[in-house]
């Protein structure tokens, strides 16, 4: 008697395929929902010139913040104990 053969699959490859095809779909409707949502990152109804202004603002004070954080960390920040009198 002569044993039939089948040939195997290749089963892996289309696992990996169909993997990929879910992943780029959720990907897809994720962009799909963040366009349609109309979520932007600009304020509503904020101009050119107000954008400007408070990038300005937030570097301004970021700057001042973390100079005192230097001033305190190299004790810059207290007064002198010194006196200008001189002791005999």
């Amino acid at each position: 008697m002569m044993k039939s053969v089948i040939a195997v699959e290749d089963r892996k490859g289309r696992r990996t395929r169909r993997g990929l095809r879910v992943f780029t779909f959720a990907v897809g409707a994720y962009i799909l929902v963040l366009l349609l949502s109309g979520c932007s990152w600009r304020q509503p109804g904020e101009t050119v010139a107000e954008v400007e202004r408070r990038h300005d603002r937030v570097l301004r004070l970021d700057t001042e913040m973390m100079l005192s954080d230097l001033d305190r960390a190299l004790l810059l920040d207290r007064p002198s104990m010194l006196t200008d009198k001189r002791i005999p």
